[in-house]
């Protein structure tokens, strides 16, 4: 082993993303919605909506541009209960992630439903929002999801 010294290169590295994404103009409608309780959907040319709002039709590929209210309730098509939270869940208690098929969409979207417990879970139950009461145009300002009564 020859123990004289190799000269490497070095440079300072600094990982960073120093632009701004924007949403474009069918997510920052969804988004917008959110903000004033009400959440957006795209209605395809087959009159498939879509919900979450898409920007595509995954099957056709046409670009969705007709936005649509759905919901504010759905029905969840699946659930999977999170009896112990994580530090990183956004709910510190029991909870369900769930995919809501929301009243006048096609399509479900995943979010979570709250203050019940996993026996009163169910395929088919209805479900409505709990907002926040400081929005920010994010998906959180639907905090959850609850059973209607």
């Amino acid at each position: 082993m020859n123990d004289s010294k190799i000269n490497l290169l070095e440079a300072p590295f600094e990982l960073s993303y120093k632009y701004k994404r924007s949403s474009g103009p069918v997510m920052s409608k969804f988004f917008e919605g959110l903000s004033q309780k009400k959440i957006f959907g795209t209605k395809s040319k087959a009159q498939k909506v879509f919900a979450p709002a898409a920007e595509y039709d995954p099957d056709t590929r046409e670009a969705l541009t007709e936005i649509v209210e759905v919901g504010p309730g759905g029905t969840i098509e699946s659930w999977s209960w999170v009896n112990s939270p994580r530090s990183h869940h956004l709910l510190k208690t029991p909870f369900a992630f769930a995919l809501i098929k929301l009243d006048g969409a096609d399509t479900a979207m995943l979010h979570m439903v709250s203050d019940c417990d996993e026996s009163d879970l169910s395929i088919g139950k209805k479900v409505l929002p709990v907002w926040s009461e400081n929005p920010t145009e994010a998906i959180t300002d639907i905090n959850y999801f609850i059973l209607e009564s």
